[in-house]
């Protein structure tokens, strides 16, 4: 059985998806990017910014799931140049202190909406 999940304070979906989906004990969180639903704009700047604002997406998704940064298993970063990686890997690093959670980091030819970095994740509770 599944169960969709969505906060409000997240970005709502673009395209034909759910924020995340709860399966049994395991939460799929889809990739974020770095919309700000409360002000309804895209974070544009430093990659810091929108990597900070892709993890507060995250977080607000957990949140709503009952969950948080700790029960995170898996993430997948999207990235549109590893030029970024040390840069969005220091704000990423904030939110997984102890004993992160595994994952992987791919440079892609294109994000939606031309954004520069992409967070997907799995937890679990």
């Amino acid at each position: 059985m599944k169960e969709i999940i969505n906060s409000s304070k997240a970005p709502a979906p673009i395209g034909p998806y759910s924020q995340a989906i709860k399966a049994g004990n395991t939460l799929y969180i889809s990739g974020q990017i770095p919309i700000d639903q409360e002000k309804d704009l895209l974070v544009e700047g430093s990659i810091e910014d929108e990597t900070e604002q892709v993890m507060k997406n995250i977080g607000f998704i957990l949140e709503e799931a009952g969950l948080s940064f700790q029960d995170v298993l898996k993430c997948s970063i999207f990235v549109s140049s590893m030029d970024n990686f040390a840069r969005i890997n220091a704000v990423y690093g904030k939110y997984f202190q102890e004993n992160p959670p595994a994952r992987e980091t791919v440079e892609v030819s294109g994000l939606p909406k031309g954004v520069n970095v992409e967070i997907s994740c799995i937890a679990t509770y």
